[in-house]
């Protein structure tokens, strides 16, 4: 039996991550790549698979294309479809992240029906697609979907983009066979593996750097990235979790939370976290500057609200604290020089591994 598994878009902050996890657990990994010939973005990869003696080879295939996609899945078990377009700001039009990442999706899931190998899929999706649209706030869980006609396009692409990937498989023949399972995380946070951060850590990014004077008035239910990927590989091993959906999100974290766990943590070393919570107007009126701020301003005033209580539950998935979990992300981030922090040294301690009681 083949332990083969395709990721897509290998040089992603999560794709890298769940790589890492696949190859510490004996797993055979081809990754997908746009560009063969760009090899600097995914050298900590090479390094990794190298320093582990793991099987770890690169394709080229492009969400946007058809080419490159049964050469992709060809010969593997398992597909993760890791890869999904996330802005730095609000597209002009919304169909720039809804066209990609719905036909991206279909891209993949038709390559893996086409392999006779394929067994299962597991579809990186959000909480994006669960939590957003509702008139009552309360405590969404996988039963829930986001309201398609009342969010912003990210929501609305990776809403859509599930909704299709379980209506592909549902309307295979039941011949066929082909296992589906979604993992819905939160925000994204967690140490960086090469210096290229993702738009899950502007938060962080912009309160060390003090890019903004202070936190904007709204929330996200946070996971770190290590824990998600072993989400990812419990989702692709264990037998129940085929048809299912799973959240692996925390409770919810204000952005004024957030800054105090950083200025706990960094202003009795040199750095300024600003703490105060800016009103809504002001980040309303530097939106019209900031294409990256734009990317807020319909959810002010409002927080996620989730349960990963069924992760835990099906899945034995556990979550490290959040406080870890933020530090290790800001640690990341000054020791790649992303954030610049004259005088303020990164500990040397390397991140801890998460603790499942089957992901061992």
């Amino acid at each position: 039996m083949s332990n083969q598994v395709l990721v897509t878009g290998a040089t992603g902050f999560v794709a890298g991550h769940v790589i890492a996890e696949l190859l510490e657990h004996g797993y055979r990994v081809r990754a997908t790549v746009r560009d063969l010939a760009s090899t600097g973005k995914r050298a900590h990869l090479v390094e990794l698979a190298r320093r582990l003696g793991a099987d770890l080879e690169f394709v080229a295939a492009d969400l946007d294309h058809d080419t490159g996609w049964a050469e992709a899945v060809a010969g593997c078990a398992y597909v993760l479809h890791v890869a999904s377009p996330f802005p730095s700001y609000v597209p002009d039009d919304e169909r720039e992240l809804v066209e990609p990442a719905v036909q991206g999706t279909l891209r993949v899931l038709r390559a893996a029906a086409a392999e006779p190998g394929v067994r299962r899929v597991v579809l990186t999706s959000s909480v994006a697609a669960i939590a957003y649209g509702h008139d009552v706030d309360e405590v969404r869980t996988e039963a829930d979907w986001s309201v398609v006609e009342r969010i912003p396009p990210y929501q609305k692409s990776k809403t859509l983009a599930e909704r299709a990937a379980w209506d592909f498989v549902r309307g295979l023949p039941a011949e066929r066979g082909l296992e589906l399972a979604a993992v819905n995380p939160g925000m994204i946070l967690g140490p960086l593996q090469h210096p290229a951060t993702s738009t899950s850590h502007e938060p962080i990014r912009r309160l060390l750097a003090r890019d903004v004077p202070g936190s904007i008035r709204t929330g996200w239910t946070p996971v770190d990235v290590r824990d998600l990927a072993v989400a990812h590989r419990l989702a692709m091993e264990l037998p129940q979790a085929a048809g299912n959906r799973y959240i692996c999100a925390a409770d919810a974290l204000w952005m004024g939370e957030l800054a105090k766990i950083l200025a706990d943590e960094y202003n009795p070393r040199g750095l300024r976290v600003p703490t105060r919570v800016l009103p809504d107007w002001l980040i309303r009126f530097i939106a019209r500057f900031d294409k990256g701020l734009r990317l807020v301003v319909p959810v002010l005033g409002r927080t996620e609200s989730v349960s990963a209580d069924k992760a835990r539950r099906e899945l034995g998935w556990t979550m490290r604290p959040v406080r870890e979990t933020v530090l290790d992300t800001a640690e990341s981030l000054l020791s790649f020089g992303i954030v610049d922090a004259p005088g303020v040294r990164p500990k040397a301690t390397a991140p801890r591994p998460a603790s499942n009681a089957l992901g061992a």
